[in-house]
């Protein structure tokens, strides 16, 4: 056996490893702490394994820090495992021994968690939770008091400028373009919403500010974002060759200010000739 089989066969071996140690841990952090209901999530079942391991993991965080925001979180987890678990209740079983039903058992179970989580959130006005309450639920009451938090602390952070930016996106698309700016700018290293540079590119397309449109676009696409094909993108703006090169070379600034977490609206020029 050469030295590149002996390498594979060694990663092999501590994927494996790895994997099963993964297996034992997440074992005694439901048998410590019951707590958890890991009962209920079918944990023998070699399928949704890894959004179930996530979801297991989250909620022994929730348990240490019941925070909004970590509630909100569980609810986003629950959903994932929800979606693989409808998958999963297709698939026919080799062993069908309770297989179904335990699937189907813990299908329900995660539709009884999204409503317990819901019930749990209503007694809160954080603005993450009126957001999540308003974009999940369609709750109106929550809807108002997201907006009146409109300029206030509350809502000077990256997560709720984007949040407040949602709601204006076909109302008033310059003050969406202000939103995002702001979101960007308070955006810290590592904690970027890509969704931002799509929202971007498409509002200031609407406006035609195409030099602009094509700058967020060169953005998301470094921060691997799917945007347009090459040949839609000569459709879509048609500048020459040097304008886009022009344009690449702020699309690249911006890129790196983002990463860094130090980019300003002024990066942009007013003109760009």
């Amino acid at each position: 056996m050469n030295i590149t089989r002996l390498s594979i066969l060694a990663i092999a071996v501590a994927s494996l490893s790895g994997c099963f140690e993964a297996n034992k841990n997440t074992d005694q952090l439901c048998s410590s702490n019951p707590e958890l209901r890991c009962e209920k999530l079918n944990i023998n079942d070699g399928q949704c394994r890894i959004p179930r391991t996530d979801l297991i993991w989250h909620r022994f965080e929730v348990l240490k820090n019941p925070s909004d925001v970590n509630v909100i979180e569980e609810y986003r987890l629950v959903s994932v495992y929800r979606k693989c678990l409808e998958l999963a209740s297709q698939i026919q079983p080799l062993d069908q021994t309770n297989v179904k039903e335990r699937r189907f058992n813990a299908l329900m179970h995660t539709g009884e968690e999204q409503e317990r989580i819901v019930e749990h959130l209503r007694s809160s006005k954080s603005p993450e939770t009126l957001y999540f309450l308003w974009s999940q639920t369609g709750d109106e009451t929550a809807r108002r008091e997201f907006l009146q938090l409109e300029g206030t602390p509350k809502l000077n952070t990256a997560d709720m400028q984007y949040a407040l930016a949602t709601f204006y996106t076909s109302r008033d698309q310059d003050k969406t373009i202000n939103l995002l700016n702001n979101a960007l700018e308070l955006s810290r290293q590592g904690q970027i919403n890509t969704e931002i540079f799509k929202t971007l590119a498409s509002t200031h397309y609407r406006l035609n500010n195409k030099e602009r449109a094509y700058i967020w676009a060169m953005v998301a696409k470094s921060f691997n974002v799917p945007i347009a094909s090459e040949q839609e993108i000569q459709l879509l703006y048609g500048f020459s060759e040097s304008h886009y090169a022009k344009l690449e070379k702020i699309a690249d600034n911006i890129e790196d200010a983002v990463k860094s977490g130090s980019f300003k609206r002024s990066m942009i020029p007013g003109q760009i000739k």
